[in-house]
This record gives C-alpha cells, structure tokens and sequence, in this order.
C-alpha cells in the first residue's frame, strides 16, 4: 500500500503522457484486391472551425462533406451528464453528407493546356442562415460553394372530387343546366334569368403548395477565375471573413469573397528573365488573429512573415526564417529535401508548423533564428535519396497539421503511415500510426528524441538492386513508396485524426 501510494504522488516527468491512438470509422474502405480508380483518390482534406463537418476533395473533382452526428446525440442529456461524477468517453462520429460536382476537366486554347479537375485545396468560409460555405480550388480556378438544405415545394391537396370532374368540361352533375339557355351570335344569352341555380355554386377549387422533406443543394456561388499562370497551390482565409489569399509558384493574390471580377496581386517573386530565377512559393496561409499578416514558404526552406501595412506589393519581408546549414552537410540534394511542402499557424498564432520532406518543423514567430523544434519523420530514407530522386518520390508534397491546444503535430509518411510528436516542453512523444483498422500495431519504428537540426554528415549513397519502391527502416520493416500518405487533417477542439489513404478516409481518435 505505501509503494502505490508512493508511486501515485510522483507527478509524471517529461510533460504530457503519449496519446494511445485508436480507430473511430472508415469511409470508402477497399477490398483486398479492388483496383483504385484515379478519380477517387483523395486530394484534399479539412475540417471546419468548428469540427461539427468534414470536407475532402478527389482528383475527380469532386468534394464530399461529412457531418458530426455524437455531438447532437448528447445535447438533449447535457443536464444528466453533468450531475454524473465520472466523464463520458466519447468521440467524434462523422456520417456521410453530400457529394456535388466542383470542378471539370477544361482545356485552355490559348496555351493548349489541359486542366485537371483535382482539388488541389479546400477551405472553409464562415457560415451564415444555416449554409455551409466553402472555397474549392483546382491548378486554375478556385469557386465559392454555399451548401443549404432546401424545402422542395409540391402542388398537391387540389381539392377536385376526381368523380365530378371530366377534363376540362363542365363539373358533371351540376345544378347549372346549359342546354335549357338560348345563345345569340356575339356569345350573349337570351335568358336573363340571373336567379341562383338549385343547389348552389359549385365551390371554388384552388390547389395547395406545400414544403415537403428538406435537400441538400450545393450553389456555385462565385467563381474566381484568370489569375494564375501557375498552378494554385494554396488558399486561406484571412480572420476578417472578407477576404483569402491564393498562391501559385510566383504570385500571391488577395481576394475579396463578394468581388470576383479581380484581385490584388500582393506577393510577385517572378523576375524579369526567368534564368534568374532561384525559388518558387510553396505555401501560404493568413495569421490566424492578425488580418494584416501572412506568411509564405519557399523552394529554398525560408518562410516570409509579412505585413500587408506596409505597401500594396508586400515584396519585403518583415521576417525571414530559416534553418542555418550544418557545414559540411551539403550534397546533390539538400535543396531539394529542404524545399518546404506545407506551413500551418498554431490557433494562437504565435507559432507556425513547417514539413520539409524529411523533417516537421515547429517555428517561434518572435525568435527568427532557427527553429523552436526539430522532428524526424523518416530519417532512415536519408541512405534512399537518390532512388526517391529516381522515381520522383523526392517530390511528394505531405502535409502537417496541429492540434487545437498546441500540445502536438502531425504529417504523412509512406507504407500509409502518419507520425504524431509532442511538442510542449520535455515531451519525447513520437508515435507511428497506420492508416488502418489497428493503427497502433507498427509502433517504435524510428527514433523519438526530437533534434534541433539536422546537423548530419554527408552520407554516401548507394544504389539498392530492385529497391525501386521499398526501404527499409532502422527495425527492418519495409516500406512501401506507392502508398504515401499526404493528406490529414487534426480536429480543432478534439484529440481526433483524419487521414486520407489513397481513396479512403480514416478517422482516430485518443
């Protein structure tokens, strides 16, 4: 009894303990076997603020909002709960929505240019009367979609007894007798008896419009088109709800929601001979408090905060951050490992998220001199880099997400693996998860202790014989480079996943 009480008056040592991870629901689950078909594969992924829906988009250009469904179960008993003394482990619960059609195939003449129909980013609008309101963009156009149940209205209660009535001729049975009357050429009656007939007027019939069961319309609303030469490769919603930003690879553009017709290009990185050019954009996202700020990353690894205060062409930064070189660490492929993916702020936007293609990277917005944590993701590729460069795995573009408090991040790695970190002080947590119906079963697979950099020697690469599509990691599981999981989504208020494997959506929970 004293040991265990012992035991229990130790306060745990090294911040929170590691979330133990567990499988919620799966939408679009395949067979072992079944063949993916391109279209279905899922390009984009997020949920709204308050995490009550879910949108994905395909590459068939289509996007699929999914509902929470617990929180609505558990409204009606909040007084019930609250006089019990233990809490209610629940989870999220999402149910399918609605599907609709956002994007097309086209084709521009000008340029002869295909345009695929893939949604390439999503992103939530605030709500207003009930409608649900999102941005949707594909390599060219980004589109503006309000979803709102709708009452279909039906004629019906038309009150015609259908044993009287014949056609469109008169009500059979009637009192008024038609034959008894004389009739002149200029369609008078020679019968001036205006007496009412036996039995009354027949009554007068009007049918009845009523609102039947409620559907889902999805509404193009706007369409924000011919202002990229370049393919879109983010969208965000500036904290004012007036305005978002879209980037390619050398602009940056503000909208207005209301206003289609133009945008304001704020950020221009392209120069006036195109050999001089050195880095694209990669990535950008508004703050999520101050209106005036954006940050954007870069090919090279930097990420630019800056303020739109400053001039209408925001072409100076207010801050730059980037990670300096370890000396002697320079190869063939450092700048391309260093090109960063994805950027993320934290709610509080003091911190903001990077994914370069091997590390995740945690950033102060007031310390400019290197980043505040440095995660591992797969490391043990680092041997792999020129197969990766081979079959253009090297290029694959994961993404990140935080937590709503701050407390941990995540991102995609191959074989449909996703790693969660703890990012608060003294946290060693690093968990590999599967996207799978066990998605602990391939725990301790890389190293926890997160690094401030990189900071390794030059490594030797040699060329493995048939290891095209395979690697194999410091515990000698294989990994498999076809099945690359890049899209996930963290809930804003809840310890819940979700997390894009090829064609199919799979929801954690902790």
């Amino acid at each position: 009894m004293n040991n265990g009480g012992a035991e229990a008056a130790v306060a745990p040592v090294g911040g929170p303990q590691p979330l133990e991870w567990k499988f919620s629901q799966v939408f679009g689950e395949r067979t072992a076997g079944e063949e993916i078909q391109e279209v279905d594969i899922i390009s984009a992924i997020e949920f709204n603020r308050t995490g009550d829906h879910l949108a994905t988009g395909d590459r068939g250009g289509r996007v699929v909002l999914f509902e929470r469904t617990d929180s609505r179960d558990h409204v009606g008993h909040r007084r019930d709960l609250e006089k019990m003394d233990y809490p209610i482990n629940r989870h999220p619960m999402f149910r399918y929505k609605t599907e609709f059609q956002s994007h097309e195939p086209e084709f521009d003449y000008l340029k002869s240019l295909e345009i695929e129909e893939k949604i390439n980013k999503i992103r939530w609008c605030q709500s207003a009367n009930g409608a649900l309101s999102l941005l949707s963009a594909n390599d060219k156009t980004i589109k503006f979609w309000k979803v709102q149940e709708k009452k279909v209205k039906k004629v019906c209660n038309m009150n015609v007894d259908s044993t009287k009535a014949m056609g469109n001729g008169p009500i059979v049975g009637s009192s008024i007798s038609t034959s008894s009357r004389q009739y002149i050429a200029n369609g008078g009656c020679t019968n001036n008896d205006f007496s009412f007939p036996t039995g009354g007027f027949p009554s007068l019939h009007l049918p009845v419009v009523t609102s039947h069961e409620m559907n889902l319309m999805a509404r193009c609303r706007r369409i924000y088109g011919h202002a990229h030469d370049y393919h879109i490769n983010s969208i965000s919603n500036n904290s004012d709800g007036e305005t978002f930003i879209s980037a390619d690879d050398l602009r940056i553009n503000l909208w207005n929601l209301e206003i289609c017709s133009q945008s304001f290009n704020i950020v221009d990185v392209k120069p006036a001979n195109m050999e001089d050019l050195t880095e694209v954009i990669t990535s950008a996202e508004f703050h999520p408090i101050h209106c005036n700020m954006l940050a954007y990353s870069s090919s090279k690894g930097l990420i630019r905060l800056i303020d739109m205060r400053q001039s209408a062409l925001c072409d100076r930064h207010t801050k730059l951050f980037e990670e300096q070189e370890a000396p002697g660490s320079r190869s063939f492929f450092t700048d391309i490992i260093a090109s960063i993916s994805d950027i993320k702020f934290a709610k509080d936007g003091r911190h903001m998220l990077s994914r370069d293609y091997l590390t995740l990277k945690l950033w102060d917005i007031n310390m400019n001199s290197g980043p505040v944590k440095t995660f591992q993701v797969h490391e043990y590729l680092r041997p792999k880099l020129c197969d990766l460069y081979e079959n253009d795995s090297i290029f694959d573009k994961f993404e990140c997400c935080l937590s709503g408090d701050g407390l941990r991040v995540a991102t995609g790695s191959y074989s449909n693996l996703f790693r969660v970190f703890g990012c608060s002080e003294g946290s060693k947590e690093a968990t590999t998860l599967e996207a799978s119906k066990t998605p602990m079963r391939r725990q301790g697979l890389t190293s926890s202790r997160p690094i401030r950099s990189l900071g390794s020697p030059s490594v030797v690469v040699r060329r493995g014989k048939g290891a095209d599509n395979a690697a194999l990691d410091a515990n000698g599981n294989t990994f498999d480079f076809s099945t690359k999981l890049l899209h996930l989504a963290w809930h804003p208020t809840e310890n819940s996943l979700a997390c894009a494997a090829s064609n199919s959506l799979y929801m954690y929970y902790a």
